[in-house]
């Protein structure tokens, strides 16, 4: 569950009741992986709106997606 806590986006575990803070470029990322589901997609509409290198966003992106996974808010599948 993803929410808006007094400015904070945070994405929470309903199992454990713990919870993971997003600065608002992560709250981007993960509301683009909702909503598309990959991230390649992501990558492609983040680089339009954000002046960063190709190379620095997909290492951002996979960081998140890396500790998201980690602590089992997330699953990677490949497609």
């Amino acid at each position: 569950m993803h929410r808006d806590l007094d400015g904070e986006n945070v994405i929470l575990d309903m199992q454990s009741g713990k919870y993971f803070g997003l600065n608002a470029v992560g709250a981007r990322m993960w509301a683009l992986m909702v909503e598309h589901g990959q991230l390649a997609a992501v990558h492609q509409i983040m680089l339009a709106e954000y002046a960063v290198p190709a190379e620095r966003l997909e290492a951002d992106l996979l960081a998140l997606v890396e500790k998201l996974a980690s602590r089992g808010l997330v699953e990677v599948c490949a497609s």
